[in-house]
């Protein structure tokens, strides 16, 4: 029986999970997304073409992988049509090697407009959403009200599909929300019919079945481990399981068959959208990070705020994780700088500390940074490890020390071939 890896963000998203998924598909039978929506993106990059991926799993664009979009994922057909339409024109063979979970949660046009609405309704106190109708789909999930891909096959998906519309009917006119339901509805369902075209699994047999052959799976977690329902910066967080746990109840996998876990990380923080952020740059160091990195939403096209790495932060994710190997990127982004800062603990509440506390609002938590020297040159042309500035090894280093977890890769820019192995 072999074991299915995990591979997951370890900040607030956006960490680079889709170039190593790409990275690393070739080495595995099947990637597997396990929770989370079209609100993720995630960026690829190679021949000199980029591409955005939403919902379709990062190993859709090598030849032998299966992808498989996992019974945790909620599913626009809209937007998931769109990604199909893109892939074919590409030459991509998504019929045979894109399957879909029946337990997957359909996304509604409803779901869409109660998310805009409970967001306009909140004002100040936005949480930053990306408005992609999540978080209510996940709510009819929970709520045992929610279509699925599977109800799509069945006699009386459409009048399952208007007993909900009626229910969030009821729901908008509590927030007095004006919209037009007919403008959204005709695309929907054409795109039903488009999802019609691919194949509908198990999933969970599919999986456990591959395990047993001894099939090697890689679990494709979106967003970021600080954005976690439950041990996220709530509730500034998304609406489901973003760490390791998620990918056993996103895809039917039991715990003891979790392999590697590998833990994706940016050499500094970013965070998109509202809540704490105790590390952010809101000065020409964070905007110079910004330009350099384009730092700017894949999903959303928003602005990322920047910050330096956050060492407590990181320590948490890798404990809430079971992180076996850790993956820095972006260390190009940091080549102008002669010095770099790390936050290694917290002043909170007066005391000096070196874990993530329940509460991380600014206002009661200040970070302690220690300055280490920067490599300042550009690394965009290495190609092994021998040729990293003595300033990177250093910085690999120290982390590696301080987190107790070995760093197996650096990243030295977006594309599939910048990506030193160590």
């Amino acid at each position: 029986m072999s074991k299915s890896d995990v591979l997951l963000g370890l900040q607030w998203g956006d960490e680079g999970k889709g170039k190593i998924v790409d990275v690393l598909t070739p080495e595995y039978d099947i990637i597997a997304r396990f929770q989370g929506g079209p609100n993720a993106g995630h960026t690829l990059e190679f021949n000199g073409i980029k591409h955005v991926l939403h919902t379709i799993p990062s190993g859709i664009f090598h030849p032998t992988a299966q992808n498989i979009v996992g019974n945790g994922v909620v599913i626009d057909p809209v937007i998931f049509k769109k990604e199909i339409d893109a892939l074919l024109k590409l030459g991509v063979d998504v019929k045979t090697k894109l399957l879909i979970s029946k337990r997957a949660h359909l996304i509604l046009p409803t779901h869409r407009l109660i998310d805009a609405a409970s967001e306009a309704s909140k004002g100040k106190n936005k949480i930053g959403s990306t408005l992609k109708g999540i978080g209510p789909t996940y709510m009819d999930k929970t709520g045992r009200n929610g279509l699925r891909i599977g109800d799509i096959e069945t006699k009386d998906f459409k009048e399952k599909y208007n007993t909900l519309v009626e229910k969030h009917k009821q729901i908008l006119s509590f927030y007095n929300y004006e919209y037009n339901l007919q403008e959204l509805e005709p695309a929907w369902f054409e795109s039903i019919e488009a999802l019609k075209s691919l194949q509908f699994i198990e999933s969970e047999h599919f999986l456990n079945n591959a395990l047993a052959s001894g099939k090697k799976i890689l679990a494709e977690g979106a967003q970021g481990s600080l954005l976690d329902i439950d041990f996220g910066s709530y509730p500034f967080v998304t609406s489901s399981n973003t760490v390791c746990s998620g990918a056993c109840s996103g895809l039917g996998i039991a715990p003891n068959r979790i392999g590697n876990v590998i833990g994706i990380f940016k050499a500094y923080c970013t965070r998109v959208g509202s809540g704490p952020f105790p590390t952010e740059l809101n000065d020409e160091t964070g905007e110079k990070i910004r330009q350099i990195g384009r730092e700017f939403g894949s999903t959303t096209g928003r602005a990322r705020r920047t910050g330096w790495l956050d060492l407590p932060a990181l320590k948490y994710a890798i404990m809430i994780n079971g992180v076996t190997e850790l993956m820095m990127m972006k260390a190009d982004v940091l080549s102008d700088f002669d010095t770099l800062k790390v936050c290694t603990h917290y002043n909170y509440n007066g005391q000096v500390i070196d874990f993530l506390p329940y509460d991380i609002d600014t206002r009661y938590l200040t970070p302690i940074y220690q300055e280490v020297k920067g490599w300042n040159c550009d690394l965009t042309k290495i190609t092994k490890k021998e040729e990293m500035p003595q300033a990177l090894a250093d910085y690999v280093k120290y982390i590696e020390n301080a987190v107790k977890t070995p760093i197996t890769i650096v990243s030295i820019g977006p594309d599939r071939t910048q990506t030193i192995k160590l």
